[in-house]
């Protein structure tokens, strides 16, 4: 499979991911669900717009580098503290198990979303030929 169609969909999924991971931490109330979360709009927009419209250009791979190191800290911020394990008051509640699958999906496929615009970057030509 091209590395760039590879990139595509993980991209494509760690955005959607990320979107329902934010949902569920706005109904859960982890997230106060304000106008300060609309702030993942023009970010998922741009992470779309390097995805799709840039694709293969050395933009698109720096761009979703960027946003797919965000994408990682997700789940690192969610684990620090109590985190999501039985001492959480995500452990008992109704659909925890969405919850703690969409928060490992979203490191998974955002970490695999560096090493493919990492090794699309390390693939490219830095010089432009005239």
């Amino acid at each position: 499979m091209k590395q760039n169609l590879l990139l595509t969909i993980t991209s494509l999924l760690s955005i959607l991911l990320l979107i329902f991971h934010l949902a569920d931490d706005i109904v859960r109330g982890f997230e106060p669900g304000k106008v300060s979360n609309l702030i993942a709009v023009p970010i998922c927009v741009l992470w779309l717009y390097a995805t799709l419209v840039l694709a293969g250009r050395r933009s698109s791979y720096i761009i979703i580098l960027l946003l797919s190191l965000l994408g990682m800290l997700v789940p690192v911020i969610h684990m620090m503290g109590r985190g999501v394990g039985a001492g959480s008051r995500i452990a008992g509640s109704h659909g925890a198990f969405f919850f703690v699958w969409t928060l490992l999906a979203v490191g998974v496929t955002s970490l695999f979303s560096v090493i493919l615009s990492l090794q699309g970057l390390w693939n490219l030509p830095w010089r432009r030929r005239r």
